[in-house]
């Protein structure tokens, strides 16, 4: 039997497996960061084992990596071969959950690590942006290379029934240094730095302070003991900004220079700049020149890429939340509206889906009506930026209206802005859409603006393909749920008859609400209404059973309490699981009276001529479909002419947090109250006082019966 898995951080058969491995490809490829992770036997989620150039903090969100998950290692491992992405917009818009956690510009590859029948797991390597926009044909064999090393470790640690599994976390792997200097020199070295009228310090690759000068410490006003492991932004309290940190997080993985300006109270204005490496990051701390007080261009504004690295990071986790509960594509539509405008500054928007070979316009903002009207059910055949993303996948960024001209030469200038991003909406690789974003001055959008912007393209098209699924089932279930009810009512001499139907306020759930109007002979009727327990379509299905059974029952001439007693029986005998309440109220014009019964339904509401109302509280029976024995009384009512029947189903008057006794005597008062004349104005009046009384979480049916004043 095989032993426990040894973690990738043991000492002995454990320690070191995978360190070589990793160190020479970095080495070979010149890759800053690199990530390996395991696959163990049997699940099906990637463990991150061992990380080089990067911290536990930054490298957390990929800890655990579902298979299945849009992320290029798991891609790779999933489809066995090699990903490469060459660019921060390439990430953005085929991986957009990386440029939300790391929205900046890097090159990377991910492998898989197999023996061709196995996979023990991948690789990622990350490079700075200097690094060729394509992976050269050497690397691409040395990371394979790698691979083929990795994979007969892993395999032989296994049948030597001692596989490596992943530790509680990642393992580090140190950065390899140069020969060490010698004592002098390193003192040397130090005396220079203490010297130093300016500031210096140094942190590790998780962002802690491991050395900070003399005058670097009198810059930040603390003393450097007080500083040392730890973060600067977070025991220096005037440093405690997203800004800062992610000035750090993008030297860390992007290997570039950054910078950024802070005031110390009172008014000391410094700068910090920081030159990564990936043993670790050193700072220059200077004083800024001019006006201590004032907020300079340089102060106030961080650079492009660390504006939309910090502030447009938090845009799009918003955006991120709030698409998450979008339901419809009609909410999609208004919170990508309400977000993008204010937070990424376009002046007009347009969403655009594809629908029977044509561009559709589904929503916007800021665009007219009429121009709106000239764009939608464009052929995607049509030679417009608009329709070119969806066929191509690819964005189209226009800085100017000269741009666009002379990309487009057709194009005439209807919209009075001045630039546009045409950006394609790819959901599971298929171009579902696309986003038109335009602004009233030109714009450069540099490289990080066009990769939020595609990240953000990312979020709605995969919010908007949820949503279309959750249209398309809402139509097919309330479909199902029509279908299942009267599509009219009969005309019944001496009666008028009017039904409502409201589905419940939320969600795709279907109802087990019904209604029927059943002739029973030229001068009787069954006014029916029930309410099948659940939400879902077997509660529909069986609602469609249960008015079949009591319309054919209530046919034979039988009693309302008979019929109930036979579609009981008769659910009994399905055993579906479920129950049924209903009410019959069988009507004779004849003799101006009904017969009811019930089997645990609402009590019916009678309004008398004088205005006066009942509530109607007759012997009720047990549910339909517990006790094949049930016995449902039958109770005669007078039913003079110019009287309203109401029926309707629990819907209607329950209320959070009420009695539903209280709620009937409310809906009865209200009958009371309203003018009976005409009666589609009264059940529009009862349902409104529902629908304004509180949220509705349950389908209404409503049924009203009104006798001929003088039959």
């Amino acid at each position: 039997m095989p032993g426990p898995a040894v973690p990738a951080d043991a000492n002995g058969s454990g320690e070191g497996l995978l360190d070589a491995v990793l160190a020479d490809v970095m080495r070979d490829t010149g890759a800053s960061v690199g990530l390996v992770f395991l696959l163990p036997p049997g699940e099906r989620v990637l463990r991150l084992v061992l990380a080089s150039g990067m911290s536990r903090e930054i490298a957390a969100p990929w800890a655990r990596v579902p298979v299945d998950a849009a992320i290029p290692v798991a891609d790779a491992v999933r489809q066995r071969r090699l990903v490469w992405l060459g660019s921060q917009e390439e990430i953005a818009c085929r991986y957009p959950r990386i440029s939300i956690v790391l929205p900046y510009d890097f090159r990377v590859a991910a492998a898989p690590v197999t023996d061709g029948t196995t996979v023990w797991g991948g690789i990622v390597l990350l490079w700075p942006v200097s690094h060729p926009a394509q992976l050269s044909a050497a690397e691409q064999e040395t990371i394979t290379a790698c691979c083929r090393r990795a994979a007969p470790l892993l395999q032989q640690a296994a049948a030597s029934g001692r596989p490596l599994g992943p530790a509680d976390e990642p393992r580090l792997l140190p950065a390899l240094h140069s020969p060490e200097a010698d004592w002098a020199q390193a003192m040397a070295a130090l005396d220079c730095t203490e010297r130093l009228p300016v500031g210096c310090c140094a942190l590790d690759l998780d962002g802690r302070l491991i050395y900070i000068n003399p005058a670097g410490a009198e810059l930040v006003g603390a003393d450097a003991a007080s500083l040392l492991g730890k973060r600067p932004w977070e025991v220096l309290w005037w440093l405690y900004d997203p800004v800062f940190e992610d000035r750090y997080r993008e030297a860390v993985v992007c290997q570039q220079t950054t910078s950024f300006t802070a005031s110390r109270p009172p008014d000391i204005r410094l700068s910090f700049r920081l030159y990564p490496h990936d043993s670790g990051i050193s700072v220059h701390i200077t004083l800024t020149g001019g006006d201590p007080t004032a907020t300079t261009e340089e102060a106030a504004a961080p650079s492009p890429v660390g504006l939309v690295g910090a502030t447009g990071l938090y845009h799009l986790t918003h955006l991120a939340t709030a698409l998450a509960e979008a339901a419809s594509v009609q909410d999609v539509v208004e919170l990508a509206s309400d977000q993008i405008v204010p937070a990424f500054g376009p002046k007009a928007l347009a969403l655009l889906a594809v629908k029977d070979g044509r561009l559709r316009i589904t929503g916007y903002r800021g665009y007219s009506l009429e121009l709106m009207d000239r764009f939608d059910a464009a052929p995607l055949t049509s030679d417009t930026p608009a329709a070119r993303v969806i066929t191509t996948g690819v964005a189209s960024f226009f800085t100017t209206f000269a741009d666009l001209k002379r990309a487009y030469p057709p194009a005439v200038h209807q919209d009075g802005m001045a630039a546009w991003a045409f950006l394609p909406l790819i959901v599971s690789g298929c171009s579902v859409g696309s986003l038109v974003l335009a602004y009233d001055l030109p714009r450069p959008f540099p490289p990080a603006e066009r990769a939020m912007l595609m990240s953000l393209t990312g979020l709605i098209a995969q919010a908007l393909d949820r949503a279309r699924l959750y249209d398309a089932n809402y139509t097919l279930v309330r479909s199902l749920q029509t279908g299942l009810l009267p599509h009219t009512l009969p005309r019944l001499p001496g009666f008028d008859v009017v039904a409502r139907y409201r589905p419940a306020g939320h969600g795709i759930d279907i109802g087990g609400d019904f209604y029927d109007l059943i002739i029973c002979t030229p001068t009787t009727a069954a006014a029916v209404i029930g309410d099948v327990q659940g939400h879902n379509t077997t509660a529909a299905a069986l609602m469609g059973q249960v008015r079949t059974a009591v319309h054919a029952y209530a046919t034979t001439g039988a009693s309302p309490g008979e019929v109930l007693a036979s579609t009981n029986r008769l659910l009994v005998d399905l055993d579906p699981g479920l129950f049924a309440s209903c009410l019959i109220a069988h009507l004779d014009h004849t003799h101006h009276r009904a017969l009811l019964a019930t089997a645990g339904h609402p009590p019916a509401l009678l309004r008398h001529p004088d205005g006066h109302t009942d509530t109607l509280r007759v012997p009720p029976g047990l549910l339909l479909g517990i006790d094949p024995d049930a016995d449902y009384p039958t109770t005669e009512i007078p039913l003079p002419p110019g009287a309203v029947l109401a029926l309707y189903t629990d819907g209607l008057v329950e209320t959070p947090g009420t009695d539903i006794d209280v709620s009937t005597d409310t809906l009865a008062s209200h009958l009371a109250a309203a003018e009976p004349e005409n009666l589609d104005a009264l059940a529009d009046v009862l349902l409104h006082h529902a629908e304004q009384s509180a949220p509705r979480y349950d389908d209404i049916a409503l049924l009203l019966i009104r006798t001929h004043a003088g039959q």
